[in-house]
């Protein structure tokens, strides 16, 4: 066939990282300690820690937690701390905050393990688009972690990246 359509972009030496590629598994929790508050604004401690205590801490196995506090209560550290002391043994991540900080703090992890030796040398675009909550700070985190190995970076598909760095 004279006029065969040659996939140019499949035969180059391009790589291209999908961040949602890396999104683990695992429900993602917001614990709001308002309703642990007096009044929703009060932490007694004794309550607080008799809560604590009395709560059933199994139902977040596996899951990914955030804690907060929606109220415009004052809360101290250590609260944070208790909290966290027990959901350690059953969450895979405990974190003070919202959701995009968790998903953030995931991703952190998981890019600061991520063995990028292969990508040395080489033209990397990283994809946009994700339909899973991909934070923006992970885009940033795996750019600068590949900046120093990659020979160019760009950002978004094969067919219509925008270029980021070029190794000079």
């Amino acid at each position: 066939m004279k006029d065969e359509i040659v996939n140019r972009v499949a035969n180059s030496k391009l790589v291209t990282i999908d961040l949602e590629d890396y999104y683990p598994k695992g429900q993602r929790i917001l614990f709001d300690i308002k309703d642990w508050l007096y009044e929703g604004f009060v932490l007694r401690e004794k309550d607080f820690r008799a809560q604590v205590s009395e709560f059933d801490w199994n139902q977040y196995e596996g899951s990914y937690v955030a804690l907060t506090c929606s109220s415009d209560a004052i809360i101290p550290g250590w609260a944070y701390m208790l909290l966290s002391i027990q959901l350690e043994s059953v969450a895979k991540k405990v974190v003070i905050g919202d959701l995009e900080q968790l998903e953030t703090s995931i991703y952190q992890d998981i890019i600061n393990n991520l063995d990028v030796s292969a990508f040395t040398d080489k033209p990397i675009i990283i994809k946009g688009c994700a339909n899973k909550p991909v934070p923006q700070n992970a885009y940033i985190m795996l750019s600068n972690k590949l900046k120093p190995l990659a020979k160019s970076i760009m950002y978004g598909e094969a067919c219509s990246s925008v270029p980021l760095f070029k190794k000079k």
